[in-house]
């Protein structure tokens, strides 16, 4: 979605949402990974000597532990990188003005890489937020406070706690209040 800021009424309505987005970015994680994993098998018997194949079936097994820790660069021959004998590689990329164009496998392995390893990231700061939710909950702040969450990226990173005005019944008890005039009876007049 890109940057926008809601607020929520509850520490239970953001921890929802925060659930939510987790559960959803863990089985784009999942999807993203059977394909990668499903792409690598079928390019084993084509590719299984070149060296993109190989850091990438590498990389490919260490994909599911890394869900749980925090993401680690990898080299994945991009442009101007050398290997291990000081050859340039090839870049399986193009350039169409600004727009990066593969026609290549290693092309469409290393997009869902890309991909894998922004969503774990997302995953990670979600989570991290939400351990930020929970410490509030433990504060006992309760429904006394709205939480006004900025999101940039699909990611909350910054949290307002506004109090909430007074109930509607304190509300209409003072405005019922303030247009009361108190009546002075006087038994003299008939």
């Amino acid at each position: 979605m890109g940057t926008e800021i809601r607020t929520f009424a509850s520490l239970k309505d953001l921890t929802e949402f925060l659930t939510g987005q987790t559960l959803q970015y863990r089985a784009l994680f999942e999807d993203y990974s059977q394909w990668l994993g499903t792409l690598l098998r079928d390019f084993e018997s084509s590719h299984k000597n070149e060296e993109w194949y190989q850091k990438s079936a590498a990389l490919q097994k260490n994909l599911r532990s890394s869900s749980k820790k925090p993401p680690e660069t990898a080299d994945k021959g991009k442009n101007g990188s050398k290997n291990a004998k000081g050859k340039e590689q090839s870049s399986p990329w193009v350039l169409s003005g600004d727009i990066p164009i593969s026609f290549t496998e290693q092309g469409q392995t290393e997009i869902l890489f890309e991909a894998i390893e922004k969503i774990n990231r997302k995953i990670q700061e979600n989570e991290k937020f939400k351990a930020t939710v929970q410490q509030l909950a433990r504060l006992g702040l309760g429904t006394t406070v709205n939480y006004i969450v900025y999101i940039e990226e699909d990611i909350p990173k910054k949290i307002v706690l506004k109090p909430k005005a007074n109930a509607k019944g304190d509300e209409v008890f003072k405005f019922m209040a303030e247009l009361s005039v108190p009546a002075f009876y006087n038994s003299d007049n008939p």
